[in-house]
């Protein structure tokens, strides 16, 4: 019977020990693969100013912009695998690049641990000011009426409004024609300018133009109505059935980092994400909170390969 305690002793021993070993006890770095001041470098903010308290460590954000967040996903592979090093970054880093580039320099499935799922945003599409179509409805009807101009823009050829366009098209059985622009600016002087029927971008992107009365925003892409337009229905609202979508952010660690380690930084996370204050700015970002475990980011990782998959390859398109 001792011999059976002092076991049982040893074994507490070594898990305190094993769970102390796990935990985060060095300064915290975010990596954010995009410049200072978007939404993503904000929405990291926020969360680790609140984290750095809950962690009893500090939290900094490290800005690495470019290649649409590839370089901070590349840079995670040989990272510490203890909790010292996240990743902030959108969907499409872990989920679209994989399906548009024949050769990525990281697996997101090999190399990344995922944490937690921070935010989801929305997309819009939206036309000229002055155009007749009034609904999605009315807009599906011009199209079919214009064939010669049934085209939209995109700020990216391969990003997901380029892609959630084809997604509007399969849904209305209109054969849309993707016109790819070099960022969310010039794609919106194209749809002012009359040179393209339709745009899709984020909504907080096109937002401004649409209380201007510059743009119309017809419909917006999430389950349910944007929280930054309410009055705007969503695109399966406009009869378009099973036409949703939507962006995220979420954040990684590298692979092989400990599941006490993951689990300590998600309950940082979704503590952050619980703050009436984080709330409302991710609000005003046009940014709506999530949080949840680690597994449930995993399967909304797979279920958002299976909506994009079939997409992505029946476009035919590659990055490279």
């Amino acid at each position: 019977m001792q011999t059976l305690k002092r076991i049982a002793a040893a074994l507490c021993l070594a898990s305190l020990a094993f769970a102390a070993q796990a935990q985060v006890d060095k300064p915290v770095r975010i990596l954010v693969g995009f410049a200072p001041g978007g939404s993503a470098d904000i929405a990291a903010r926020l969360i680790a100013e609140r984290m750095k308290d809950e962690l009893k460590q500090p939290v900094l954000v490290e800005n690495r912009p470019g290649a649409g967040g590839r370089i901070v996903a590349e840079s995670m592979k040989n990272a510490p695998a203890d909790g010292s090093v996240l990743m902030l970054a959108p969907v499409v880093v872990p989920v679209l690049a994989p399906m548009v580039f024949s050769k990525l320099p990281y697996d997101p499935a090999v190399d990344f641990a995922p944490v937690a799922h921070v935010a989801n945003f929305q997309f819009a599409l939206g036309v000229n000011g002055s155009h007749p179509a009034k609904s999605m409805k009315e807009l599906v009807a011009w199209y079919k009426a214009n064939p010669a101009k049934a085209n939209f823009g995109s700020p990216a050829p391969g990003s997901l409004p380029h892609f959630f366009g084809l997604m509007i098209g399969k849904g209305s059985g209109v054969d849309l024609i993707h016109v790819p622009y070099n960022g969310g600016a010039p794609m919106m002087n194209g749809l002012m300018g009359d040179q393209i029927a339709a745009g899709i971008d984020t909504t907080v992107e096109m937002i401004e133009l649409h209380r201007a009365g510059r743009i119309r925003i017809l419909g917006t892409s999430g389950a349910t109505r944007s929280p930054l337009l309410p009055e705007v229905p969503t695109l399966v609202e406009s009869g378009l059935a099973g036409v949703e979508g939507t962006s995220w952010f979420a954040v990684y660690a590298p692979a092989k980092t400990p599941e006490a380690t993951v689990r300590q930084l998600n309950a940082a996370i979704n503590k952050a994400l619980a703050a009436p204050e984080v709330r409302e700015r991710f609000t005003k970002l046009g940014l709506e909170p999530t949080g949840g475990s680690a597994a449930e980011l995993a399967r909304r990782m797979a279920e958002d390969t299976a909506r994009w998959g079939p997409i992505v390859k029946a476009s035919g398109f590659k990055a490279d």
